[in-house]
């Protein structure tokens, strides 16, 4: 009896204690805004990305689904959607893979707002390409929250198309993600 109590109690320390470590959540959100000064609407939002944080490490990690963005103009995301755009049945994700590189200037185990460095590849419409971004960490009891903007050239992941060339979408839209671990 005394060694399935050593036993569960073990288990349970083990799971707390990787639970410290690995924070993940279903509901993390990415913005995308493309908006120009002929056009204010391409923006989009996803607030179903799937995120990750290593507290140990560093890694991070954000999934968002392409058909998931909304906009409020339902031609613009039909034009997101196609073929010619994100041509999201074919390259149906978004996929950031990075690491704080900083680290040791965020405390996890304090609440505060720290600022970490963060590096890594995003992969768009198929295309693999190298991110550098600062996030603001947010550490509030047992809770994390992080924030993060950055911009991409949409050329970079070969994405064209006639409303860029004429102006109505950005040529660098500003990505801003936020996870809530």
């Amino acid at each position: 009896m005394k060694k399935t109590i050593l036993v569960f109690a073990l288990a349970a320390l083990s799971a707390v204690s990787f639970a410290q470590k690995k924070r993940t959540t279903t509901s993390a959100t990415v913005n995308f805004d493309a908006t120009t000064k002929l056009d204010a609407l391409p923006k989009a939002e996803n607030k179903t990305v799937v995120a990750a944080l290593n507290t140990k490490n560093g890694e991070l990690a954000f999934e968002a689904v392409i058909k998931n963005f909304s906009f409020a103009n339902p031609k613009i995301q039909e034009h997101f959607n196609s073929a010619g755009w994100m041509d999201s049945d074919k390259f149906d994700k978004a996929v950031f893979k990075g690491k704080i590189t900083n680290l040791s200037a965020v405390n996890f185990k304090a609440d505060g707002t720290y600022s970490a460095a963060v590096s890594g590849d995003l992969t768009l419409h198929g295309v693999t390409k190298p991110v550098t971004t600062t996030a603001t960490i947010v550490v509030s009891g047992n809770a994390i929250t992080t924030t993060s903007e950055f911009n991409v050239k949409v050329a970079d992941y070969g994405v064209n198309g006639p409303a860029i060339a004429a102006g109505k979408v950005a040529t660098d839209p500003k990505i801003s993600v936020v996870a809530a671990f």
